[in-house]
């Protein structure tokens, strides 16, 4: 199979019929062998209706439908396991991401070599409020992942099926995906500009300030992962062994001190009564917590499961 189109989706049932005849309309042109697959992220309208209807006209239609809404990354996640293609293409179902593209993006894969090729939505309608936080959000994805792509949450992207097979889409990491590319070892990543549809039903799903707080503390969470996610020791370990010896030489320093003071005929005070004694203690207590905190974090990250499990109810 050339081409498996990964279609993540919440409450899109107006603009289902119309995408899936646009991406069919471009594949029959260029005569791939394809399959659309649905992810039906939790719906409350009647999407999922839309989608067995339009399963039972076109054999090329998988589907999948969640119980709950769980997001983007799991939607991605379940469809990269059950995706089959040379190629595989994700695009959001607001048909705000052109089909047109496709043709290209697959071009790219396999006659230029590359692992993954992101969108880039140079020109954009989304209002003044979305795109100004998005620029500051890519400028510091690209600072701290090191991959000069202008727009990592673009949702339409290509991958050779390597690529999807062998990395982990969870929580909000979609976002990420090229820096989860990268660290699992396909660095030939590149980006193409494509073109931004204005959105003509409904409204987005993805909105909100809390939005961009929440991307800023997954690229720091993914940073620390793709560091020390399987050596959590290095980081704890050397924190807490820094602490507790900062700690140890204070108290040895303020005990010897304490009896230079008496030796040269000073009062006599216990070490207990400086609060630098206790600041020193607190340090000791701190590197030894931080210390077990890493022995904790191994144990975990040795017998964690690799694969997340979502309920669904329905695939066809």
């Amino acid at each position: 199979m050339d081409i498996s189109v990964v279609i993540p989706l919440f409450n899109e049932a107006e603009s289902l019929p119309e995408l899936h005849a646009w991406i069919k309309r471009v594949m029959d042109a260029e005569r791939f062998s394809y399959e659309i697959i649905f992810i039906d992220d939790g719906s409350t309208d009647s999407s999922w209706n839309v989608i067995r209807r339009l399963k039972g006209l076109h054999p090329e239609i998988k589907a999948i439908r969640f119980r709950r809404n769980y997001g983007k990354s799991p939607a991605l996640f379940c469809g990269f396991e059950r995706s089959h293609g040379d190629v595989v293409i994700t695009m959001d179902a607001d048909l705000q991401d052109s089909p047109d593209e496709i043709p290209e993006l697959y071009r790219m894969i396999m006659k230029d070599g590359y692992d993954l090729v992101s969108g880039w939505k140079k020109k954009r309608y989304d209002p003044l409020s979305k795109t100004l936080p998005t620029k500051l959000f890519n400028a510091t994805a690209r600072r701290v992942s090191g991959i000069k792509l202008h727009d990592f949450n673009c949702g339409l992207k290509a991958y050779r099926s390597e690529v999807v097979k062998n990395i982990e889409v969870y929580n909000e990491m979609h976002r990420y995906i090229p820096y989860l590319a990268k660290n699992a070892g396909f660095s030939r990543i590149t980006e193409k500009e494509v073109k931004h549809q204005k959105r003509q039903y409904g409204k987005t799903k993805f909105g909100g300030i809390n939005r961009f707080f929440n991307g800023y503390l997954d690229l720091l969470t993914l940073w620390f992962l793709s560091k020390f996610g399987k050596k959590p020791m290095h980081f704890f370990g050397v924190l807490g062994t820094l602490m507790f010896l900062f700690g140890l030489v204070a108290v040895v320093a303020v005990g010897l001190l304490k009896l230079v003071a008496m030796h040269s005929g000073g009062e006599y005070r216990l070490v207990t009564n400086t609060p630098y004694f206790y600041i020193a203690l607190t340090c000791m207590i701190i590197g030894t917590q931080l210390f077990l905190t890493g022995f904790i974090g191994e144990l975990i990250s040795r017998n964690a499961p690799e694969r997340n499990k979502y309920k669904i109810s329905e695939e066809i």
